[in-house]
């Protein structure tokens, strides 16, 4: 499928039914235990209604943004259903769970300031998602200080992407500051 004839919303539409399959049965670790599609489309929501961004690569590559790393889905499947601007999106921000974790954290935080500008959207709202759900909603078995070392880590992240967005950094920003209220 060409780049530009996949372009649409059926497109998304399509990246949304995936992204879907490839998380059914998985749940985030919040407390809720919430279906894992939850999270994909929150980010998806924050670049869409927070940052008004409307560009079909960065939408349905934020849709398909775990799939590399937390399911079967391989660069290959991604590229042959959505093209590959959308397949490099998702491997630019995939981190490579072979690798220990704090390993993969420094990683994020080296590689952030060289990403593309869509993955930079993608990880800005990726983190902003996260962090919304780990001060409203942790997983219950995080202690304060686990979630604030998140919080810590993740704007180590983002401050090597500021300049990307202003809408999203203000975004971040705002939840940042809720670091005070974490119990």
């Amino acid at each position: 499928m060409s780049d530009t004839a996949s372009g649409t919303v059926g497109a998304f539409a399509r990246a949304v039914a995936f992204a879907t399959e490839a998380h059914r049965g998985q749940v985030r670790k919040g407390a809720d235990a919430d279906p894992y599609i939850s999270h994909p489309l929150a980010v998806v929501s924050i670049l869409a209604d927070e940052a008004q961004i409307t560009d079909w690569v960065t939408l349905c590559g934020a849709v398909l943004h775990d799939t590399i790393e937390d399911t079967g889905t391989s660069y290959d499947d991604l590229e042959t259903a959505f093209g590959t601007d959308v397949a490099n999106l998702v491997a630019e921000v995939s981190d490579d769970k072979r690798l220990p974790k704090q390993v993969r954290k420094q990683r994020q935080i080296e590689r952030a300031a060289h990403a593309s500008s869509r993955a930079k959207l993608v990880k800005l709202a990726d983190k902003i998602a996260n962090l919304r759900d780990i001060a409203g909603r942790p997983p219950a078995t995080w202690t304060r200080k686990r979630k604030q070392e998140y919080f810590d880590w993740s704007k180590k992240v983002v401050d090597a992407i500021r300049g990307t967005n202003r809408m999203l950094e203000d975004a971040f920003d705002a939840t940042l500051a809720r670091r005070a209220q974490l119990t």
